[in-house]
């Protein structure tokens, strides 16, 4: 995989690729990404040329402080750890995607904006990354009424060719992707944990080969699993569909809730709750803030799912939902 200038600049100053863990130099994060990305602008200058810059000359151009200017100079000094640390990861199929990559995922650009993952990691088939496709969420314990939506949500990417976008955790996550897989469709998992831990799993490597399944973290590929990690990817799941589905959610409370709130608030997609009589609080709740029913049983064909969520989503806008354009 070749790299442009631009691309390795921003892994140099933006990813833990290649870092040694004890560093006192921290990669930039997304708000110092941003703010730098800006000046960047300002002075006419591109990520690529940065390298071979000296302290005082970062200091003059970019109106930065010494101590600013120090740290981006060290970071962009440890491009062989770096090319080392891409190498191997290489070796497992592993790639990196930057913001000013042609292909990163628009949508994340387009619905996020500065809030965008500035690195993005994955496995297998990147073409799918922005597809048209259903995000399937929600809590880990499932009663049989939420085990069967996932089941049947996924079963309808499948058969309608649409992409099941999940966070590949146990529960509903891995219930909706193997159905998805199983009805010959495809899938994309959002991690908040390891992606090369995910990779070796059986069932993940055939559907890796097979060009069916895309893994993707905006989270360093070798990173452990965390709360705010959870927190953080959620947003990437709804931001790259075109439809959501909460199939069981907490009250107040979550990652489920979480995502589910942020994405009514912001309007990136239409959400829908599954309703049932004995649904839990959180999705009464969802509800109530604005999300659209899903009810259970679901009596849509799962091959026509896709296409009764446009009409349900018409239905409260009053206009058909848009595809971004690439």
């Amino acid at each position: 995989m070749v790299l442009s200038n631009d691309a390795l600049a921003i892994l140099l100053i933006c990813s833990h690729a290649g870092l040694a863990e004890d560093s006192p130099f921290k990669p930039l994060t997304l708000r110092e990404w941003n703010s730098l990305a800006r000046k960047l602008a300002g002075a006419a200058l591109c990520p690529g040329d940065l390298p071979g810059s000296s302290v005082s000359n970062l200091q003059s151009r970019l109106e930065l402080a010494a101590d600013e200017a120090q740290r981006i100079i060290i970071l962009l000094a440890r491009d062989e750890a770096l090319s080392n640390a891409l190498q191997r990861l290489a070796a497992r199929n592993i790639y990196p995607i930057t913001r000013m990559d042609p292909d990163y995922p628009s949508k994340f650009r387009e619905r996020l904006k500065d809030a965008a993952p500035t690195v993005l990691f994955y496995a297998g088939e990147k073409a799918l990354l922005g597809q048209p496709g259903i995000a399937v969420v929600g809590s880990r314990r499932l009663d049989p009424a939420g085990q069967e939506c996932a089941e049947i949500v996924g079963n309808a990417c499948g058969l309608s060719g649409r992409v099941l976008y999940s966070g590949g955790a146990k529960g509903v996550d891995t219930i909706s992707m193997a159905a998805a897989l199983e009805a010959r469709g495809t899938a994309v998992g959002i991690l908040a944990n390891s992606l090369e831990d995910a990779i070796r799993g059986s069932e993940a490597r055939i559907a890796l080969r097979a060009g069916n399944l895309c893994l993707l973290t905006p989270y360093s590929p070798n990173a452990g699993f965390s709360v705010g990690a959870a927190m953080g990817r959620n947003r990437l799941i709804y931001t790259l569909a075109d439809y959501a589905v909460v199939v069981a959610s907490d009250a107040g409370t979550g990652g489920t809730w979480a995502g589910a709130s942020e994405a009514l608030k912001h309007g990136w997609v239409p959400v829908f709750v599954l309703e049932h009589e004995a649904m839990p609080e959180g999705n009464r709740q969802l509800l109530a803030k604005g999300a659209l029913p899903l009810p259970y049983p679901i009596r849509e064909k799962p091959a026509h799912l896709p296409e009764w969520f446009e009409a349900q989503a018409v239905r409260r806008t009053g206009a058909p939902s848009q595809p971004p354009l690439f």
